[in-house]
């Protein structure tokens, strides 16, 4: 069954490239990358297992400035929730 309108390799052929943002280059060194369940944790669960790790991320203000600049309404990005990132892009 396809759930695609299209072919997804059809993106390539239309010229759609140029929409897709790629992963950023310092997410190769962050110490998240593999591990999506602590990031997103569900309405009620804790956040500290993820932000213990972005505590000690050598590009935690990279990925907080991404989330930011992206307006991410979702996860964990820099060691702050969306309401903490919020308030900081506001504050």
């Amino acid at each position: 069954m396809n759930y695609y309108a299209f072919d997804p390799a059809d993106i390539w052929s239309l010229g759609l490239l140029d929409f897709i943002d790629p992963a950023p280059t310092w997410f190769a060194s962050a110490k998240c990358r593999g591990n999506t369940s602590d990031f997103y944790p569900e309405r009620g669960q804790s956040a500290a297992a993820a932000k213990v790790i972005c505590a000690g991320c050598p590009v935690r203000q990279d990925c907080l400035d991404y989330a930011i600049a992206k307006r991410e309404t979702r996860g964990i990005w820099g060691g702050l929730a969306p309401v903490e990132r919020r308030r900081h892009r506001l504050g």
